[in-house]
């Protein structure tokens, strides 16, 4: 497992804790994306191929989707990051081979308060007549700091950022082919979202309760689960020589529809009707998401 204390920009991780704070503010970052990070950051500068940083995080018994799993996984990395991977300050896509760690990384193994303790070790003795101012001032300084503490709590947990579900589109027509295209659908969904939240929200995609069939899927468990405050439903459907595609966006626990976007395309190019779809639900949820989390009016809907 990779350990130690680093460095990078505004950033601090800590490979053990898998924790990202960023000027000392806490960042979430799921478990898989953070073992991700880990393993680029620990060798930052060299190309980490995207075999060695799924063995990183899911090792070798573990049967899972690694591309579509990887791929959610840097992702959350970049969103956490504020990173565009058009134009990367920390990680690099090196096509067909992986990823790159480009910015520059400071290791530094010692944790801060180990280090602070040491400091106060080597530090010479107050002499006996300063004792009680210092100790007064001590005292004034716990206090300011427990304060502050509060505060910074309370102001972190007001800024927590609200999470989006994703789930996996359900293939309603009668092939099962589509099955692959409502796949690729949701992956696209997903990336566009998390390129969009601008770091206002998180995106979560690949969590296991995401990727159960339709009748199995429970909207309260997802929310419960995954802390999660709206979930993203889509479907894809026959509409005769077309293809429907119809996307929810549900806010959670009270399961109220926020927003619906529907397209009706030929799917003779996949990849272009996926990319899309899921411009344009990135461009209305995104939206709406942040606006609803603030307490903001949502926009209204266009007319026809």
């Amino acid at each position: 497992m990779t350990t130690g204390h680093f460095r990078f920009g505004l950033f601090e991780f800590d490979a053990a804790a898998r924790e990202l704070r960023r000027d000392g503010a806490l960042v979430r970052l799921p478990a898989q994306p953070a073992q991700a990070l880990a393993c680029l950051v620990a060798r930052a500068g060299e190309v980490v191929s995207r075999e060695e940083i799924c063995k990183a995080v899911w090792g070798d018994e573990t049967f899972v989707d690694f591309d579509r799993g990887l791929n959610f996984c840097i992702a959350q990395i970049r969103s956490a990051l504020d990173d565009d991977s058009a134009n990367p300050r920390y990680i690099r896509t090196i096509p067909k081979r992986g990823y790159q760690f480009i910015a520059p990384v400071k290791h530094a193994p010692e944790r801060m308060g180990e280090a602070a303790e040491e400091t106060r070790s080597t530090t010479s003795p107050i002499p006996a007549k300063r004792k009680v101012s210092v100790i007064g001032a001590g005292v004034l300084l716990l206090a300011l700091a427990i304060a502050g503490g509060y505060w910074l709590r309370s102001w972190q947990s007001s800024r927590r950022r609200p999470i989006v579900a994703v789930a996996r589109f359900d293939n309603e027509t009668s092939d099962a082919a589509m099955s692959d295209f409502a796949d690729a659908l949701t992956d696209n969904v997903v990336e566009q979202l998390t390129v969009m939240s601008g770091g206002r929200y998180a995106v979560i995609g690949n969590a296991s309760i995401l990727r159960v069939p339709r009748d199995q899927r429970n909207l309260l468990a997802i929310s419960s689960s995954l802390h999660a405050e709206y979930v993203v439903l889509g479907q894809v459907q026959s509409n005769g020589a077309q293809t429907r595609i119809l996307v929810h966006l549900i806010r959670l626990p009270d399961q109220t529809h926020l927003w619906v976007t529907r397209m009706d395309r030929t799917i003779t190019d996949p990849l272009r009707v996926e990319s899309e779809a899921a411009e344009k639900v990135g461009t209305a949820f995104s939206t709406r998401v942040v606006k609803d989390s603030s307490g903001t009016r949502l926009p209204e809907a266009p007319s026809n």
